[in-house]
């Protein structure tokens, strides 16, 4: 719980309060609000935030681990608006497990100044912490801790070094951190880690190319320079390349060790260890291993130099005894895999493990082998007739592509067996109910891992109640388990490592590894939250810290002021044990730090891990036939009539507004301004009209208002959403779009199987509730989707990848909807539309999705506006394109509809009698010219509309004077005038 005070500018308390209400919300916080009117609060928190005279409201710089709430209430739509002086406001926010620093913002993000009353200079330690206490508190560091701390900071001491080690790990393409002293105690030690890289997501490719050495630090931080050479490293390979002239002398010598080992111990059987001896075709021609090795039963030549199939499935095929082979990473493999493994299995009948997997044919050798009883140093311990699987106590048999057992997977034959691996296999030639039959039989079974959901079904805990013998599923205890009630538990997920191919640059593999390093926040100053969130890379040694959901370390961000002035302050992370750790032991972090099953912990670990594939396939096909049959009847009711505010022997109605844009352009001779919001007719705000402002303006139930009850419905990205798929199921016109707070697995599922079929996965990622294209990310990464989460509250949405272009570029289409009723549903559509047009033409190269001006059509706030009229627009794209302009239209005329149609269908109750609005929505044409919604805005930005005369090409035609539009809206909404506008 974090409280604070704050002073800001402004007429009253309320006002404050929901300025507070609206900026939290907007960044899905749980926030309490009490106008007070003195400081008092600031001395009674615990521990709190307090605004000094020279600064306001300073928002959260939220850690990556930060976690949001459920949506709240559809009668909301919060937005950030300005205010005016000057009361206190009493504040707390509540997150679950999140920490806060408040800071101000700077041109530099990493230099930024706590919301404190402080010091001028911190002379001393009682300085430092007077100066940080609300940092401290926010960052979790004990208070043990807070002297070493200052005098590391003070000093500017690193000494990570001294106490832990960096090694490799997975093949060199993940680093971990280890401890190198005899021991470090929970709470004993705090370290400093360096932020490495600060940036806003639009300009890391930028800073990528162009800052010196950046590229090149975060390539080798990330692991992935692996086959990047220096001078001295090609030298080194030039000296190995020379002694690789002499491999067959290698392997010669291999081969006669093999020959003297089968000798002196008097066996048959034979195994070849051949891998990485650079063996070419003509070299496995010329050793003529059948002839040499009569009875050879495995055959190891991974990672050769194998090309011709025709030659490797000769030489292969004449060891008829061999029951194991591995050809893999071989050009052979790659180039003909499928060719080769037919003619192999139909060469070889008692084959049972090819290129690591399973063939149909496997038995009692490759449960020995998967056993651990024996192999290269011992191929006779496990034949046949030996009986020596009862010796097997410990079974690995995952991602052995095994479908069906075999007899000799019984408790008869392995009555030992305590630990079972079945993972990524599909087993789907045995029932579920047949295989829980079988391993319930193995009575000294304890601990068994499977792939949930799979072959055993969906759920751990009726896994247990059928095998009530076992004590750890996937490494969590029964206890654990039962407890928790989890239907999906993993203890041992495998790594994403990054991947790249070997023409990639520097930067692109940067680009697509950075995602499992990125930590993020967001900074704030005293007018508004910042639009754009920070994403950092901490330094090599806190970057090697990995994963564990039972960690012994944790990282919080800091801010140090060590002039207690704006210009010195430095951001930081910082690092301290939690628990005792030991010599050699492994240095861990939760990734999700806070974050419990209740925001999607499982779900959200796949940007790291390799989660389990069939769970969210199966989340996201239930989560499909939800929407299969649903299917909104087209309304055939005609409109009525649009009834009169204003009576013509009455006086003009009185207008109270805040949009400059009305208060310039209203000039209808019926409608009349007034600064008293309490004697007018109409209230047309910006701001959301509820109980506190209808309180706060005195105004009654009899005022007309520019908005609808629930029309967060429509406005709100996500409700949107759910509302379409409520009333029509998945329209055509809709792309598929996931709320990620809530529906995180089911796109998750989606994904996969578009990548398993090969199809297009660029999506867009949008904040529920801002406009302007902020904060808004096109990416095909997975771990980037799900990772972009942390900076607030978004949908993720199907990327259109094949617009309608014109003349090469991307644009999109922005229609005004009048509402006068949505009961029964009475909308008017403007007879104007407007073309946005993106600046740079149009293409899919990943570069181009940091280019705003490419992906992006909002010009109006940043980048270069071309205004285009809409009968030029409509003419030329019909030349282009040889489609009819009015054709499309009716189209876009039917979707508008259907969209307002749904919100009255499942929201009945965002009718009110005394509402009138108009809505700004987005469309945007495929390459099949069919319109697909992008979004419905309130209050939209009516500049242009205000700004040019334009011809209208359908409806009433001619030309629409823009000055004449808020006198349009108003005569539409409040007068049933029909001028430049056609009912839907």
């Amino acid at each position: 719980m974090f409280r604070g005070t704050c002073k800001l500018p402004t007429t009253s308390a309320s006002q404050v309060c929901r300025r507070f209400m609206e900026s939290f919300k907007a960044m899905a916080l749980n926030v309490t609000l009490a106008a007070v009117n003195a400081r008092a609060c600031w001395e009674q928190a615990d521990p709190c935030v307090c605004f000094s005279e020279n600064y306001a409201i300073y928002d959260t710089m939220l850690p990556s681990y930060v976690s949001y709430p459920q949506p709240y209430d559809l009668k909301h739509r919060p937005r950030l608006r300005g205010s005016q002086p000057s009361d206190f406001v009493a504040f707390s926010i509540e997150s679950s497990g999140a920490d806060f620093l408040k800071l101000v913002e700077t041109k530099n993000p990493r230099h930024c100044l706590a919301a404190m009353s402080a010091p001028a200079v911190i002379r001393d330690f009682d300085d430092f912490v007077k100066v940080h206490e609300i940092l401290l508190a926010a960052s979790g560091v004990p208070p043990t801790l807070y002297r070493q701390l200052f005098r590391k900071l003070s000093a500017d001491t690193f000494d990570g070094g001294e106490f832990f080690t960096i090694e490799p790990c997975e093949g060199g393409r993940q680093r971990r951190l280890l401890l190198s002293v005899e021991s470090l105690l929970r709470d004993s030690d705090v370290f400093l880690i360096d932020h490495a890289w600060s940036f806003r997501l639009p300009d890391a490719l930028q800073q990528l190319k162009e800052v010196p050495g950046l590229a090149e630090r975060m390539s080798a931080l990330m692991c992935v320079d692996l086959d990047m050479k220096t001078n001295d490293e090609v030298s080194e390979l030039e000296i190995s390349e020379e002694a690789i002239g002499k491999s067959q002398d290698r392997v010669l010598e291999v081969l006669k060790k093999e020959v003297d080992k089968a000798k002196e111990s008097g066996r048959d059987a034979t195994w070849l260890e051949l891998d990485e001896l650079e063996i070419d075709d003509e070299m496995l021609k010329s050793l003529d291993l059948s002839t040499k090795f009569p009875n050879l039963v495995a055959l190891n030549l991974w990672s050769n130099k194998l090309q011709d199939s025709e030659n490797v499935i000769q030489e292969v095929t004449k060891c008829r005894n061999l029951k194991a082979i591995w050809l893999n990473d071989n050009p052979v493999v790659r180039n003909c895999g499928d060719t080769i493994a037919k003619a192999v299995l139909a060469g070889i009948p008692g084959l049972e493990i090819y290129n690591s997997c399973f063939t149909s044919n496997f038995g009692e050798w490759a449960l020995g082998f998967c056993g651990d009883i024996g192999g290269a140093d011992n191929t006779g311990c496990f034949c046949s007739d030996s009986g020596s699987l009862v010796k097997v106590t410990k079974l690995d048999l995952s991602n052995r592509c095994i479908r069906d057992l075999p007899k000799a997977f019984s408790p008869v034959v392995m009555p030992s067996l305590s630990h079972l691996n079945i993972r990524g296999n599909q087993l789907d030639q045995v029932s579920i109910d047949v295989l829980l039959h079988l391993l319930r039989d193995f009575s000294s079974l304890q601990s068994l891992e499977v792939d949930i959901p799979g072959p055993l079904g969906n759920s751990a805990v009726q896994i247990l109640e059928y095998l009530p013998n076992l004590s750890f599923l996937n490494g969590v205890s029964r206890s654990d388990i039962t407890e928790s009630g989890k239907h999906v538990i993993d203890s041992s997920l495998q790594p994403r490592l990054p991947e790249w191919g070997p023409t990639e640059s520097l930067v692109d593999r940067v680009l697509n590894a950075m995602w499992l390093y990125l930590m993020t926040y967001r900074l704030a100053d005293e007018e508004k939250i910042d639009e754009t969130p920070i994403w950092y890379v901490i330094d090599e040694l806190g970057s090697a810290l990995r994963h564990s959901d039972n960690p012994n370390f944790r990282v919080a961000p800091f801010l140090y002021v060590p002039n207690g002035k704006l210009a010195s302050a430095i951001s930081f992370s910082l690092l301290w044990p939690t628990q005792d750790v030991h010599y050699g032991e492994e240095c861990t972090r939760d990734f999700l730090f806070g974050v419990g099953e209740n925001k999607q912990r499982s779900a959200r670990l796949t940007a790291w891990f390799h989660t389990p594939e069939n769970y969210f396939i199966q989340e996201f096909k239930k989560y499909q036939q939800q929407f299969a049959l649903r299917n909104l009847c087209a309304s055939t009711e005609e409109s009525p009539p649009t009834t009169r505010v204003l009576q013509h022997n009455e006086r003009p109605l009185r207008v109270y507004t805040d949009n400059p844009q009305v208060d310039e352009f209203l000039t209808h001779p019926e409608f009349i301004l007034t600064t008293d919001a309490k004697e007018a007719d109409i209230i047309w705000t910006s701001m959301q009209v509820d109980s506190e402002v209808k309180k706060a303006l005195e105004l009654t139930d009899h005022q007309y208002t520019n908005q609808f009850p629930y029309e967060a419905c429509l406005v709100m990205k996500h409700h949107l959403a759910e509302t379409i798929l409520k009333a029509q199921g998945r329209p055509e016109w809709l792309q598929p779009t996931y709320n990620l707070e809530t529906h995180l697995s089911q796109l998750i599922g989606d994904y996969i199987i578009r990548k398993r079929e090969g199809l297009n996965n660029l999506w867009i990622l949008k904040p529920w509730n801002m406009a302007r294209t902020i904060d808004t990310t096109v990416t095909g990464d997975l771990s980037a989707i799900i990772r972009l989460k942390e900076t607030g509250p978004k949908i993720c949405q199907k990327y259109i990848e094949h617009p309608a272009l014109f003349k090469g570029r991307k644009f999109d289409l922005r229609y005004v909807v009048l509402v006068c009723s949505m009961n029964p549903v009475e909308i008017f559509l403007f007879d104007v539309f407007w073309v946005r047009l993106a600046n740079n033409p149009y293409t899919l190269e990943r570069s181009s999705l940091f280019e705003y001006e490419t992906h992006f059509t909002v010009m109006n706030y940043c980048g270069r506006l071309n205004h285009m009229n809409t009968p030029d627009f409509a003419r030329e794209f019909e030349e282009e394109h040889q489609v009819n302009w009015l054709e499309i239209h009716q189209k876009i005329r039917e979707m508008i509809r259907s969209v307002f149609d749904s919100a009255a269908a499942v929201h009945p109750e965002m009718h009110s009698a005394q509402s009138r609005a108009i809505y700004g929505l987005d469309v945007m044409l495929d390459q099949s010219f069919k319109p697909k919604l992008l979004e419905v805005t309130y209050c939209p930005d009516c500049n242009r509309a205000c700004k040019y005369d334009t011809e209208a090409i359908v409806g009433s035609k001619g030309v629409v004077k823009g000055r004449d539009f808020f006198n349009t809206v108003f005569g539409c909404l409040f007068l049933g005038e029909t001028a430049h506008v056609t009912p839907l």
